[in-house]
């Protein structure tokens, strides 16, 4: 088997719940993505947690020697939501209770590692960010120019541009979480920075058959996708009345491997905004093409998704995940 021609150098910022791993998973089993460092951030769950759930999936994988690193266990500003009620204590479930630590723990912090990696080797890494986004900003204290070292940095958050009139997205909990680190990330210079939003992994659902399929695959991978998939739709069947989710951090995978499942997308600044309840990333758009009736930041141009080919990715997600 011929190695792909562009393989992407992929540094992983997780807050390690379930659709995180599932990610995680995903991206090893994709011959055109290497996992060269994962770091770790609180958000679905303790910072702790995540250190012991990238442990856990990288055994499943067989890549128990990626480099991980400790990051930030609270937001730059203001206190975390931890989804515990979503993820399970633990972040995956509560399924398992054997303590278990990843081993290859770098010495430097979350924020340090990254600025190092990107330093060492200018556009030669991806980063691909998951949960809230403190890691980064704490980075862009260091370095400034952080986000011009990697070569291309996809956000797993943000809500795209306004929604229709009467319309009500799903809160975005990464950007929720520390909105001062998400408006350091989207006021900074790069090279490409990619907003895959909850305007488009909301809609991007895992239903029943899929999760059937993954139980029959009679694999490692299989089994552990499946069992905490079926924790993940404990909580989402009282959203929709089905034991359905949605690949929220799979998507975002996905597309940095495979950039020609967007099919729609925009560019423009992005700007962290609030109601008084939520904190969202918008595209300074309306849905009907208008800038918003306010002042906005200044920000470089963001690539937001728009829309995808959940077909094509939901299909090689399961693929993937069942390990055959």
């Amino acid at each position: 088997m011929t190695e792909p021609a562009d393989i992407r150098h992929i540094v992983l910022d997780t807050d390690t719940g379930i659709d995180d791993a599932l990610a995680l998973l995903y991206l090893a089993g994709r011959p055109d993505a290497e996992l060269c460092a994962i770091t770790s951030v609180y958000g679905n769950t303790p910072v702790e947690s995540a250190l012991t759930n990238i442990a856990r999936v990288l055994k499943v994988a067989g890549l128990d020697d990626t480099l991980v690193a400790r990051g930030a266990a609270g937001p730059i500003e203001g206190e975390a939501a931890i989804a515990h009620l979503v993820h399970g204590r633990d972040g995956l479930g509560d399924l398992w209770s054997d303590p278990i630590a990843p081993k290859n723990l770098s010495p430097l912090s979350s924020a340090e590692l990254l600025v190092e990696l990107g330093r060492s080797r200018p556009g030669y890494y991806d980063l691909l960010p998951v949960g809230p986004l403190t890691n980064i900003g704490l980075a862009l204290e260091i370095e400034p120019e952080l986000l011009t070292l990697y070569r291309s940095v996809v956000i797993m958050g943000g809500s795209g541009p306004f929604p229709p009139l009467g319309v009500t997205q799903m809160v975005d909990a990464n950007i929720q979480n520390d909105a001062e680190a998400a408006r350091r990330v989207f006021a900074a210079p790069r090279n490409e920075l990619v907003m895959v939003g909850v305007n488009v992994t909301a809609g991007t659902i895992v239903d029943e058959q899929a999760v059937e399929s993954l139980q029959r695959a009679g694999t490692a991978w299989g089994a552990f996708s499946a069992q905490v998939l079926h924790a993940y739709m404990d909580f989402y069947q009282h959203a929709w009345g089905r034991r359905v989710s949605s690949a929220h951090d799979g998507l975002a995978a996905a597309l940095l491997v495979q950039p020609d499942w967007i099919t729609k997308s925009a560019r423009g600044p992005v700007n962290i905004t609030s109601d008084g309840y939520s904190t969202r990333a918008h595209l300074l758009q309306t849905a009907e093409g208008l800038p918003p009736s306010w002042p906005t930041e200044p920000a470089p141009d963001t690539l937001v998704v728009l829309d995808v080919d959940r077909t094509a990715f939901l299909a090689d997600f399961i693929r993937v995940l069942s390990g055959r």
